[in-house]
């Protein structure tokens, strides 16, 4: 674990290295420095401060761009080295959000070191005005990269959107001021006896997970010193973060991984078992957008193509929003071009009788609601692409289990809830092995393969074969 941890911040360290090093090469060159005779002056001064001082160094290595380079080494190993910027404590007792207490640190903190480096180097007689934008610059990139929390906010999961549910947890304890907590939204407080805590927990989280986002389960205990194996499992399989505050050194029957903190009497266990979070959330949305966007450029002539077409058949609208159950419960707008005739979906209940597929499923074979016209878009999945505006967005993603109505979600046990702990997809495993089956066993098989197997190599070769299906299909025709 350790040489996990060694290995993110060396590759973040680089990151930043090369990001902040190209940002400063080029800033100075495009409007700090006056002009390139401005630029070679400044050489000069480093030549003559090499043969005064650091005459070892080879000359070739004697450049403003090294300089730069080695200067924010320099900067980015000391402050590697502090705790304030490499550790994020989630356990941390937090009263407020501080990112604007940490960027004007890391403002002092880097001016003062940038500044006195241009002084001691004599480089003079620059831009004053892009100077104080590049000082207010370099830190706002060191805090953005500084943890993974901001880089997820801005990429659609905001924690401070997250919600938790807490079992015996006093509404005046001190523990609410855990980072932890303090971010997030208390949406019920349940106060139950010991003695039935397992039962409630299950029935209150299930029934939870169903109507909000959820994402974090907080239990307080007093008198026990271990909890039962059920309740263990359930807990580590709810791919949540849970929080377990305990007056007893608590003993666990299940090898797991966890963080275990005492403060004065308390003993505070957190483990997180949340699949898509941290760095491997931060790149599966990267890949998401980036080949969301592309996808969206190339195929927008057919995508304006298929919108003349719904006006001409059928006039507006274009496309339809319908209520689905995304990440841990969050409920959104899905996008999908228009096949069925305005309203269709409202006589759903009225055609129940005629539905063909098993469990929390609709689908009926000869679908009275489609347009006759429209029905090609269903069969080559057209009518699917607007989808990608939904995974620009955050709420969907290109590869995971199909996104469904709050009604078919309501029908999911405790088991297959699981789904909702993994971004839903425009495509996955069951629409590249089985994607019309009728079987709603062979839809819990593939999305729960899907979750214990979860990996972005995972997702790049789901899409490739879906790529693969569509065009085999088409050829097939």
């Amino acid at each position: 674990m350790r040489i996990k941890n060694l290995l993110k911040y060396l590759i973040r360290f680089i990151f930043l290295q090369t990001t902040i090093s190209i940002i400063t090469i080029q800033f100075f060159d495009n409007f700090i420095f006056l002009n390139p005779e401005h630029k070679f002056n400044v050489y000069l001064n480093l030549v003559e401060d090499w043969e005064r001082f650091y005459s070892f160094i080879p000359i070739q290595l004697i450049t403003i761009d090294g300089l730069f380079i080695t200067l924010i080494f320099v900067f980015l190993i000391i402050l590697y080295s502090t705790k304030f910027y490499t550790y994020v404590n989630e356990l941390d007792f937090s009263y407020d959000n501080r990112y604007l207490d940490d960027y004007l640190i890391l403002y002092l903190m880097w001016n003062s070191y940038i500044i006195t480096s241009l002084y001691i180097f004599r480089i003079t007689g620059l831009s004053r005005g892009y100077l104080v934008l590049f000082t207010f610059l370099i830190p706002i990139i060191l805090l953005l990269f500084r943890n993974n929390e901001i880089l997820i906010n801005l990429l659609g999961r905001s924690i401070s959107n997250e919600n938790y549910i807490s079992f015996n947890l006093d509404s005046e304890s001190n523990f609410k001021n855990l980072r932890i907590l303090a971010y997030r939204k208390e949406q019920l407080a349940i106060k139950i006896g010991e003695q039935n805590l397992e039962s409630s927990i299950i029935k209150e989280v299930d029934a939870l997970n169903k109507s909000i986002n959820l994402n974090l389960i907080v239990i307080k205990l007093k008198n026990s010193d271990t909890i039962s194996k059920e309740l263990e499992q359930y807990l580590i399989n709810l791919n949540k973060k849970v929080l377990i505050l305990s007056d007893k050194k608590l003993e666990f029957s299940s090898n797991f991984i966890y963080r275990k903190l005492k403060i004065e009497n308390n003993y505070i266990y957190y483990f997180n078992n949340d699949i898509q979070y941290g760095a491997k959330y931060i790149l599966k949305r990267i890949m998401d957008i980036s080949i969301s966007i592309i996808l969206i450029i190339l195929l927008s002539p057919l995508l304006l193509m298929i919108s003349f077409l719904i006006v001409f058949v059928d006039k507006s609208p274009v496309v339809v929003k319908q209520t689905r159950v995304g990440l841990h419960g969050k409920k959104f707008n899905m996008i999908k071009f228009r096949t069925m005739y305005v309203d269709s979906h409202q006589k759903r209940d009225e055609l129940q009788e005629l539905n063909k597929k098993t469990g929390p499923l609709f689908k009926i074979e000869e679908d009275p609601r489609i347009i006759p016209a429209l029905k090609f878009l269903r069969k080559y999945s057209l009518d699917e692409l607007p989808q990608l505006l939904n995974v620009v967005k955050g709420d969907m993603s290109l590869v995971g289990p199909r996104p469904l109505f709050e009604a078919d979600t309501n029908q999911f046990d405790k088991n297959y809830m699981r789904r909702l702990n993994v971004l839903p997809g425009m495509t996955g495993l069951l629409q590249i092995n089985e994607r019309n089956t009728d079987d709603f066993k062979i839809w819990y098989k593939y999305d729960i393969e899907y979750i214990e197997n979860w990996s972005l190599y995972l997702d790049l070769k789901i899409l490739l074969k879906t790529f693969k299906a569509i065009k085999n299909k088409n050829a097939g025709q």
